[in-house]
């Protein structure tokens, strides 16, 4: 086999893993991926970085190569190689392009997040301890990713001047159950900075707070804007159905408002809102949300009842074809089934006596310890995302649980809480479900 050929070979490794990254990174909030979707995919890139190794060099000039503005997950797979092989100089000069191209800080991060722990010996530590705002701030990162506690870094991280190493330190104080720091979060409701303000509320609402960081995520809920929908599917976890109520009427007047509504309500648990949604699904701009927001609520698994209907003819989200079309946005909802109607609400009446008014209901049953437990291991990633949350809610001070760490580490960690669960209550442990359609 000629060298060229080998070049070949390695260069398509490096269009692959770049490709696949980026499907990774949109797959981790996407309604239809499980954990074993994940594994499969994260098997794949392990695999394609796998086949830089064997060719570094040429691996290493293939990504480099690919690192534009519209490539941006380039920077993952090479600063996996660099990890890997502890090359210090090219990964302070990905460090020096995420400096002035804030744009490839995403793909960076998640690469510290990915890399196995074995590989950021020393590196991490002397990036919590740098002068650059930037590197402290993905070592916070690659810290929470891992879960590993930073210690008193997180504390004067907090205090920065700079607003995104705050905001990721108050971040990371709910997501690793730092308990100590949640007076620091509280005091952080007052900052000026908004990305900094949702996380002070929602890492509080993790630590147990129920009183200044819910009135504060109530009041970004009730306001349109980029933290909006964020709030209300962190707040609307634990507000009573009369709170709910009173955040959610006003926002389904309001047109601008009904998406961030339709999909609040699913994580109200009510059933009250259960008719309502079945209406929203006759509108084609909301029924796949809408029935969403249902699956959330009752745990219907469309597809497995055949509650779905084929998608309408001659209707487009999304871009198209057409040079003259200015619409360049995605179809939020593409991922999502079309629901029929009529089906749905048939299938209401039969089961609606089985849920009592008043209890919150997550994906069919109320959110307990071992139902949580249950969808992180089988249910789709929107729906793993909430029971992570509902896990910290329910005994606050508990790290949430990584559902966008490799696959390898969430099955091996889902394990050992199966395992000492069995041994603490055996009663307690986990079955398997089969997953609600999404």
């Amino acid at each position: 086999m000629s060298l060229d050929l080998y070049d070949d070979i390695t260069e398509e490794h490096a269009e692959e893993a770049i490709f696949l990254w980026h499907l990774r990174t949109l797959a981790t909030r996407q309604p239809h991926y499980l954990l074993d979707d994940l594994d499969l995919l994260d098997n794949r890139i392990a695999a394609h970085v796998g086949g830089l190794r064997i060719n570094a060099e040429v691996g290493w000039a293939a990504c480099r190569e690919l690192l534009t503005d519209t490539d941006m997950p380039a920077i993952a797979p090479l600063t996996l190689m660099a990890l890997e092989a502890a090359d210090h100089a090219n990964l302070e000069s990905l460090f020096e392009l995420a400096e002035h191209e804030p744009a490839f800080q995403p793909a960076l991060e998640s690469a510290f997040g990915w890399v196995s722990s074995q590989f950021l010996r020393g590196t991490v530590q002397a990036m919590l301890q740098s002068a650059s705002p930037l590197r402290r701030r993905i070592g916070i990162v690659c810290c929470a990713m891992h879960r590993v506690d930073p210690g008193p870094v997180l504390l004067s991280a907090i205090a920065d001047a700079e607003p995104a190493l705050r905001a990721r330190a108050l971040r990371s104080a709910g997501e690793l159950g730092r308990l100590d720091l949640l007076e620091c979060c509280l005091h952080s409701l007052a900052d000026e900075n908004p990305a900094c303000r949702y996380w002070a509320g929602a890492s509080a609402l993790l630590l147990g707070n129920r009183g200044r960081a819910v009135e504060a995520l109530v009041a970004m809920g009730a306001s349109t804007g980029p933290w909006q929908e964020r709030a209300l599917r962190r707040v609307l976890k634990v507000l009573d159905a009369s709170a709910a109520r009173t955040l959610l009427s006003p926002l389904t007047q309001q047109p601008a408002a009904l998406r961030a509504a339709i999909q609040g309500v699913g994580h109200t648990g009510q059933i009250v809102y259960c008719d309502w949604l079945i209406e929203r699904m006759r509108s084609l701009e909301t029924a796949r949300l809408a029935a969403e927001a249902f699956t959330f609520i009752t745990g219907a698994d469309l597809a497995e009842l055949e509650l779905e209907r084929p998608p309408p003819e001659d209707v487009e989200y999304g871009p198209n074809d057409d040079p003259d079309d200015d619409n360049v946005a995605m179809d939020e909802d593409e991922d999502l089934p079309w629901p029929d109607a009529d089906k749905v609400a048939e299938w209401w009446r039969v089961q609606a006596p089985r849920f009592s008014e008043g209890i919150r209901y997550f994906l069919g049953e109320p959110p307990t310890r071992s139902h949580c437990l249950r969808v992180l291991r089988y249910g789709y990633q929107r729906q793993r995302i909430a029971a992570a949350q509902y896990l910290c809610l329910l005994e606050p001070g508990t790290p949430l649980f990584p559902v966008i760490a490799p696959a390898w580490r969430q099955l091996r960690l889902l394990d050992e809480i199966g395992r000492r669960d069995e041994a603490e209550a055996p009663h307690l442990a986990p079955g398997r479900p089969k997953p609600a359609c999404p």
